[in-house]
């Protein structure tokens, strides 16, 4: 297990870069193909029409696979960790384990069923992964700081805390102003009531 862990290291890396190059590559291709304002569109809307729904999708689903595979390596860890010297009870890792794996689930729902196609299980997609990817990162500074200083530095801790409450405080008005708005459409006049809040919820996505 624990070779099978080194040969795992490179997997959070590529997670980040797959996932960076998946948004920018669809953005690129929405934007030259003309099917989305080059201004803070929503992630979504750059893999609602093809052809970019389709690279969208593809290498959404292959982060999902990625980001599963970097919870459960985080999860040996932490588990080896914890035999080795305890400072938590394994129950906690399990859930943290359980709930980012929705979170991918999330993730994976979201490359398959396009924004416009089926927006409740898009949006549904979307909001078990915000959350549950929230969640997961919340419990994982707590675990951080319970294995501290043996496991962790303090100020790993502090950084892994600090971007999970920068994640807690842009979920919250994404979701808020997500559902005051109904998303049946790509172009956005900028005179019509539902811009503002549109424009908040791309941000908050975005970040």
């Amino acid at each position: 297990m624990l070779c099978f862990l080194k040969g795992m290291a490179f997997v959070p890396f590529l997670l980040v870069t797959w996932s960076s190059a998946a948004f920018i590559i669809s953005y690129v291709v929405a934007v030259l193909s003309g099917h989305v304002n080059p201004f803070l569109p929503y992630i979504s809307d750059t893999g609602t029409t093809p052809p970019e729904s389709g690279i969208f999708g593809f290498m959404i689903n292959f982060s999902a696979f990625l980001g599963a595979a970097t919870m459960y390596t985080r999860y040996k860890i932490v588990e080896k960790q914890n035999q080795t010297s305890y400072f938590s009870t394994p129950v906690f890792n399990l859930v943290s384990l359980v709930l980012g794996l929705v979170g991918c689930i999330g993730m994976g729902i979201v490359a398959n069923f396009q924004e416009l196609a089926v927006p409740v299980v898009h949006d549904g997609g979307a909001l078990l992964a915000f959350v549950c990817g929230v969640v997961y990162t919340l419990l994982q500074s707590v675990i951080s700081y319970k294995s501290c200083p043996q496991w962790n530095s303090l100020f790993t801790c502090h950084i892994r805390m600090a971007i999970s409450a920068v994640s807690c405080a842009a979920v919250v008005p994404m979701i808020a102003c997500a559902s005051l708005i109904s998303i049946t459409k790509l172009e956005w006049n900028p005179k019509e009531k539902s811009v503002t809040l549109r424009i908040s919820t791309e941000i908050n996505d975005d970040i």
